[in-house]
């Protein structure tokens, strides 16, 4: 499959999952628990729960003539996800539950011989309710290819901290938006990955406008200005 059909599938996939809703994606990302050890289920729990803790909630912002403007989180778009062959497992899982939770598409892409396969990741989350192209499994020789392209959002990148700074070089060089490097250095301890706000780095803010003076105008504001003379 060549690169800008993998970026089609998955831009395709992108907004059925992020329109699916917080609640929607953590009932699948929960389900897939049952497939996983002890250490990965609570590492998806994790992220699920301060998903719901720090971005699920759509903070309401009514505006000055009347119409109300909703903010809340979204998705950022497709992200990559990888590791080192020698990286935690439950690092892994952190990454894809953080980044699928906020509501992006994802590409996974693991070591030839790294003990779990992506395309078995990929498919225990599509058994589990994840819709075509929201995850897909990437070979190793696609990576740099695919981390190059402008409508991949961010990478999050579990290993060495040589590997992070070749990424950082990578991305950096690239044209268009910028893209998130999201790092794991510490692979024993976890502390980025472990962080209750770890998931924030996936999100972006939007706001969304309801207009309910679109017909008439604000009735309050038309008041003011035809009271009778005396």
């Amino acid at each position: 499959m060549t690169i800008q059909t993998l970026v089609n599938t998955s831009s395709a996939a992108w907004e059925g999952w992020n329109n699916l809703g917080y609640e929607a994606r953590t009932r699948i990302l929960r389900h897939w628990t049952d497939q996983l050890a002890t250490e990965c289920r609570a590492m998806v729990e994790f992220q699920c729960r301060h998903a719901e803790e720090h971005v699920a909630q759509t903070w309401l912002m009514p505006g000055p003539t009347g119409e109300t403007n909703e903010l809340y989180c979204a998705g950022r778009g497709s992200f990559i996800v990888t590791a080192d062959s020698d990286t935690p497992l439950v690092a892994v899982v952190g990454q894809l539950s953080a980044a699928l939770v906020t509501g992006n598409t994802v590409y996974v892409c693991l070591a030839a011989d790294y003990p779990v396969k992506a395309k078995d990741l990929a498919a225990q989350l599509e058994q589990s309710g994840c819709a075509g192209g929201v995850i897909t499994a990437i070979d190793n020789d696609q990576l740099a290819d695919l981390a190059s392209h402008p409508s991949v959002a961010g990478v999050a990148y579990a290993g060495k901290l040589s590997t992070t700074q070749a990424l950082a070089r990578q991305l950096a060089a690239r044209t268009g938006l910028l893209a998130q490097l999201i790092s794991e250095t510490d692979t024993d301890k976890l502390p980025v990955i472990g962080s209750p706000t770890y998931l924030l780095r996936f999100v972006t803010e939007r706001t969304r406008t309801i207009n309910i003076t679109a017909v008439g105008g604000n009735a309050t504001l038309l008041e003011l200005g035809s009271g009778e003379e005396h």
